[in-house]
């Protein structure tokens, strides 16, 4: 009789170990690059308010010059705070925005491509079919009544805008 093959035994060998190295704990939370104004749930107001305070120059003077025209002329007007720290005013949509340089104060008006400027106030992004802007430099006097102007068509063509859109189609 003959005997039936096995198949030979095999080493045992020990189990290989880990090359890396474990994972240290993190301890350091997300790190955010929020201002001072950007804590605490603050509203859009007390942000907008804030970084006026924050800017502490011109530039702070300017911003709170015309965010004072644009409720002058839109008592209905709400403060944003969109896009990490820029200052939006809106009526049936964003009327404009208020952003801070080093060298200017600009203006950003969503729709300004759409609107009549007789003044002549916009001085910048000329060239989009879209949005014009106002650059406000140091020392530079902004003319009220024509800016009053500006932000209340603005919000007209907002309003008009929206109207359109809540109509139903026949």
């Amino acid at each position: 009789m003959k005997k039936a093959k096995t198949a030979p035994k095999k080493a045992k060998t020990a189990p290989k170990k880990a090359k890396t190295a474990p994972k240290k704990a993190t301890t350091n939370p997300k790190k955010t690059t929020t201002s001072k104004a950007g804590q605490g749930g603050d509203s859009p107001s007390q942000l907008i308010n804030a970084r006026i305070e924050e800017l502490g120059d011109w530039r702070g003077e300017t911003l709170a010059r015309i965010r004072l025209l644009i409720k002058q002329a839109d008592p209905e007007v709400v403060e944003e705070w969109k896009w990490r720290g820029v200052p939006v005013w809106a009526h049936a949509g964003i009327i404009c925005t208020g952003e801070t340089y080093k060298n200017i104060v600009k203006m950003t008006f969503a729709k300004g491509a759409a609107l009549e400027d007789p003044s002549g106030l916009f001085n910048s992004s000329l060239e989009g079919n879209t949005r014009r802007a106002i650059d406000i430099h140091e020392g530079e006097k902004i003319d009220e009544k024509a800016l009053k102007a500006l932000v209340r068509a603005a919000v007209a063509l907002n309003t008009s805008s929206a109207a359109k859109r809540a109509r139903p189609t026949p």
